[in-house]
């Protein structure tokens, strides 16, 4: 397993998680619905996640791009 895809596989589930909470934040402060959070809890918390999974995303997609550098090049270079 590279190791970036570990990093790429959380963020992608935690923005699916955000994008639900955000939804439903949004969906209940629109119909005036009191929730146990609230709707900006929830809308927050969804944003929150969502910035937490794109710095996931960047850093596992920098994680990868060197371990390409340092293990593909290496091995290229003996052939």
């Amino acid at each position: 397993m590279d190791l970036g895809y570990t990093r790429g596989l959380m963020a992608r589930i935690l923005a699916i998680i955000g994008f639900l909470c955000g939804a439903i934040g949004l969906l209940a402060g629109l119909q005036d619905r009191i929730l146990k959070l609230a709707p900006w809890g929830w809308f927050t918390g969804g944003m929150l996640l969502l910035l937490i999974a794109l710095y996931l995303m960047f850093d596992g997609a920098i994680a990868y791009m060197k371990f390409r550098v340092l293990v593909v090049d290496k091995t290229t270079e003996f052939r």
